[in-house]
């Protein structure tokens, strides 16, 4: 009889929600987050001690594996947040807010905390270029937003723009930018693509000035001419990736704040970065996700009468 996969015990005991996150974060063993020993840790074993609680016997400090993680000073139990990590790396499209408050029995306020959170350990540990010899890049940009039309009253709502780099069949990077110029994609063309990459974009006269220096060379397509594919040329890919972002955007989260939207492309980018054609099922995505937890606690403080959230 088949099981279902949120019946793993890591995700129902809290011991053994512990005892996963160890595994990935300290895979050689427990390490002292004080003052960086190992040989001379006991896991306390008092019938009232916390689970996952260690003691170091030479600064004399006790600790858990959650201190300097996302996950540091929650009262949110470890395995409803393992719970919660799964949900967003399995949900193709996203899991919205008031999904993850009805499900995981949490409150709205802790459930937009969570995923926040859960969203800054996705960033990516490593920022190499994309792409390479032999390898196609491809480049293109989109907007973010409603439609004018759509509003009943009100003033037209601001779009969002969003450019992207996406490796055929590899990873993706996305970038919330002021404008569509080649003063403000240079800079990132720059530090995120590798320059022996074949360069695809359509035909936007921004990337005909900052395409030249691809070794691989730098390929178009016209769109405005319904030119889509001409053999290997096309930017299919990255326009896929977008539709997802915008599905899940639309149909899921329904709004995304100009402050916020860095975090939801990190979201979409790791979920398409890892996903099954690269040999990462949904497990080891969320894994993937775990190890990056460590030294990324996100903070927030109340500000106003409104009692908004707000970065700290």
């Amino acid at each position: 009889m088949p099981r279902s996969i949120l019946d793993k015990p890591f995700f129902r005991d809290e011991a053994e929600a512990y005892a996963k996150l160890e595994s990935i974060i300290w895979p050689e063993g427990p390490v002292c987050v004080h003052c960086g020993r190992w040989d001379r840790i006991g896991l306390m074993k008092g019938k009232a001690t916390r689970p996952g609680l260690y003691k170091c016997y030479a600064c004399r400090k006790q600790f858990r594996v959650t201190i300097g993680t996302v996950f540091e000073a929650s009262h949110i139990p470890l395995h409803v947040w393992m719970q919660a990590v799964f949900l967003m790396v399995s949900s193709k499209k996203g899991v919205s807010t008031h999904q993850l408050h009805r499900t995981l029995g949490i409150t709205l306020k802790s459930a937009w905390f969570v995923s926040h959170r859960i969203r800054e350990a996705m960033k990516p540990t490593q920022t190499d270029p994309l792409g390479g010899a032999g390898m196609t890049l491809e480049g293109d940009e989109t907007y973010i937003g409603g439609k004018g039309e759509n509003r009943a009253y009100g003033p037209v709502p601001t779009k969002q723009i969003v450019m992207t780099l996406v490796e055929r069949s590899g990873a993706v990077r996305s970038f919330h930018v002021p404008n569509v110029t080649a003063a403000t994609l240079h800079p990132i063309l720059a530090k995120h693509a590798n320059t022996d990459s074949r360069f695809m974009t359509d035909e936007s006269n921004v990337y005909k000035g900052i395409g030249w220096n691809f070794r691989g060379g730098h390929a178009t397509v016209n769109h405005s001419a319904k030119e889509y594919v001409r053999g290997e040329d096309y930017t299919n890919t990255v326009e896929g990736f977008f539709s997802i972002v915008k599905r899940g955007i639309y149909g899921i989260y329904q709004h995304v704040s100009e402050a916020h939207l860095k975090r939801y492309l990190t979201e979409f980018d790791f979920r398409y970065s890892y996903r099954i054609k690269t040999d990462f099922d949904d497990m080891a995505r969320m894994d993937k996700a775990l190890s990056g937890i460590v030294g990324r606690r996100l903070t927030y403080r109340t500000v106003g009468k409104s009692g908004a959230a707000a970065a700290a």
